[in-house]
């Protein structure tokens, strides 16, 4: 079943090019310290910014690294459903164990035309899918008489990532959802609460700079030690607030550099930190023993 600290994973960039040495470390950085999944071309990836041959080298590349040690997640979704459904294929051919396809963003469809999206995409491929649910990217929200009603028809679809915000929203998927279907929060601030109520794990940010600390948090929760699970909740609540003080993944991409892990580039339209922040996120990584 799928659960557990899921890293979305930050693509390093050296001299305009992906930076495979980098990559290499942080997929072993998060070997050693308890990950339980890898989500490969994520939002936090910068994904929209690599080209196809791009992705397709960076998917061999921590395919064999990650050498099935632990399950991958590939985030094939865009707004164009040929586009999507090719995606989805081809994360199918690479062997990863999850497709995350996000909700068509700046088209904001229907309801119906959702539903029909995402189960035609599932009818064409076996590949496990989980659904990704961010509108405030997206512009849209599926519903969870939607989502359910996809869980229940389609058995390929198995999860899904939400980062609604919406705890009531989550309820009703977790109350009408079948037995085997998982929703993972896609909002690091919100993992204790979505857990809480019966969410199987998290799609974290967070987990990039602190996978340890992510990955025995998310252990509390599943194991019902809610005694520790809110104390942890409570000592993560700065950083996981620390890594969306500018737009995600510049901080967290900040952060690996400041940890020495790679160089600080981005692909505009991101950039680097404004200075003031900078300095905030370097005495908060501080006060964690994280650099």
């Amino acid at each position: 079943m799928l659960q557990g600290s899921y890293v979305a994973l930050v693509t390093p960039f050296k001299n305009g090019n992906v930076d495979w040495s980098a990559l290499e470390n942080l997929i072993n950085f998060h070997l050693d310290n308890g990950t339980d999944g890898i989500l490969l071309l994520g939002t936090t990836a910068e994904a929209a910014a690599l080209a196809g041959d791009e992705k397709d080298a960076l998917l061999r590349f921590a395919q064999q690294r990650i050498a099935k040690k632990v399950p991958v997640m590939i985030g094939t979704g865009t707004n164009n459903y040929m586009q999507s459904l090719a995606n989805t294929k081809k994360a199918e051919e690479f062997g990863a164990d999850y497709a995350l396809v996000i909700t068509p963003y700046y088209i904001k469809p229907t309801q119906s035309g959702m539903y029909e999206y995402f189960k035609s995409i599932a009818s064409k491929v076996n590949i496990p899918i989980v659904i990704y649910n961010v509108p405030g990217r997206t512009g849209v929200n599926i519903s969870p008489e939607t989502t359910i009603r996809l869980a229940r028809e389609c058995p390929n679809i198995v999860g899904i990532k939400e980062a609604s915000g919406n705890l009531v929203q989550a309820t009703f998927i977790l109350r009408d959802a079948p037995d085997g279907f998982s929703l993972m929060s896609g909002e690091d601030a919100l993992n204790m609460p979505l857990m809480a109520i019966g969410a199987k794990g998290c799609i974290s940010v967070t987990a990039n700079v602190a996978p340890r600390l992510m990955s025995e948090h998310m252990s509390s929760c599943l194991n019902n030690d809610f005694t520790a699970a809110k104390a942890q909740h409570a000592y993560l609540a700065q950083l996981n607030h620390l890594m969306f003080i500018e737009t995600n993944p510049i901080p967290a991409k900040e952060a690996l550099h400041m940890k020495g892990y790679m160089d600080l580039e981005f692909r505009l339209p991101l950039c680097k930190m404004q200075d003031n922040h900078r300095e905030i996120l370097r005495e908060g990584l501080k006060a964690y023993n994280l650099i």
